[in-house]
C-alpha cells in the first residue's frame, strides 16, 4: 500500500516538474523537490521499490534541471 502511496506521490511530483521545465517557472524545482523526498521515503517504507525508485529519478531530473538553470530560472 505505501508504494501505491509513493507512486502516487511521484506522479504529483512529475506533473508539477513538467510545469517547472517551462521557462522562468524554474524556482517550482525548490517545491517539486522537497515533494520527491518525501514520496521517496514514503517508498523505501515500503516492500517494493518501484515507488521509490521512481521519486529517486525524478529527483535527479528536477535537480538537473535546477542547476541548469542557476537555481533560479
Amino acid at each position: 500500500m505505501l508504494n501505491i502511496f509513493s507512486i502516487a506521490i511521484g506522479l504529483v511530483t512529475l506533473v508539477l516538474g513538467l510545469v517547472a521545465f517551462v521557462p522562468l517557472l524554474g524556482w517550482m524545482n525548490w517545491l517539486v523537490i522537497p515533494i520527491g523526498i518525501v514520496g521517496a521515503a514514503v517508498g523505501a517504507l515500503s516492500s517494493s521499490n518501484g515507488g521509490r525508485n521512481l521519486n529517486l529519478v525524478l529527483i535527479v531530473i528536477f535537480a538537473i534541471r535546477l542547476s541548469l538553470g542557476g537555481g533560479i530560472i
